[in-house]
């Protein structure tokens, strides 16, 4: 079954490029292309893809609010386009929801593996992104230090799933995770859902962030 994309962005060569190099793939289908996030919006609404890569600033309506909408409206991941690893709406659109992002100058091989990555339910995050992420959410953290959600935000989870969701934090993919607590992928896939159904949330992008908002995990935490 084709992976089918939605491709959002106000540069016709940007639009046409990235849907000629996955329209190439035979595992993957552009469905449609968007000059705008209004039609970006209605293109999710009307094909139902799996996928829409969007510009994070567009006409008429911004990215962010395009994301929000997508993400509160359908199961189709959002990864963010932008110019500039360091951009600093990408922040407020992984809150929003989207499951990454890409700079546009991503190499083709890249950019196909971001599309497969987040269609099966996976994170797509740079390192410059996860760190400044990650301070973002420990200011946060220290600005509400007066209400302390840990025991009751994660108390629903097993101890193996807390565990999980430490190891997912860090970075680690489903077979290393694995690998660490003794078990198999299938288990850990287990947990991985376990986790994202009982806490609410949405995908991994968004199970890392409650780690660290719950202090399950601090940065340079081993």
């Amino acid at each position: 079954m084709s992976v089918r994309v939605v491709v959002a962005d106000d540069q016709e060569l940007v639009r046409s490029g990235f849907s000629m190099i996955l329209e190439a793939q035979p595992d993957i289908e552009v469905v449609a292309e968007a000059g705008d996030s209004a039609e970006a919006v209605a293109a999710v609404e009307r094909y139902a893809p799996d996928v829409l890569l969007l510009d994070i600033r567009m006409p008429v309506m911004d990215g962010l609010d395009a994301a929000r909408r997508v993400c509160a409206r359908s199961a189709c991941k959002v990864v963010m386009l932008t110019t500039f690893d360091l951009d600093e709406y990408v922040y407020e659109a992984l809150y929003a929801g989207a499951s990454g992002f890409l700079l546009k100058d991503v190499r083709r091989d890249d950019l196909v593996h971001a599309v497969r990555v987040v269609a099966a339910g996976d994170s797509l995050l740079a390192p410059a992104v996860t760190r400044r992420l990650v301070a973002d959410i420990v200011r946060r953290r220290r600005e509400e230090a007066a209400a302390d959600v840990t025991p009751q935000r994660l108390e629903a989870l097993t101890a193996r799933e807390v565990e999980t969701l430490r190891l997912l934090a860090r970075g680690l993919s489903n077979s290393e995770i694995a690998t660490a607590l003794f078990v198999s992928e299938h288990t850990v896939k287990t947990h991985v859902s376990n986790v994202l159904g009982k806490l609410g949330l949405r995908d991994r992008v968004q199970a890392v962030i409650c780690a660290y908002e719950t202090g399950l995990v601090a940065p340079g935490s081993p």
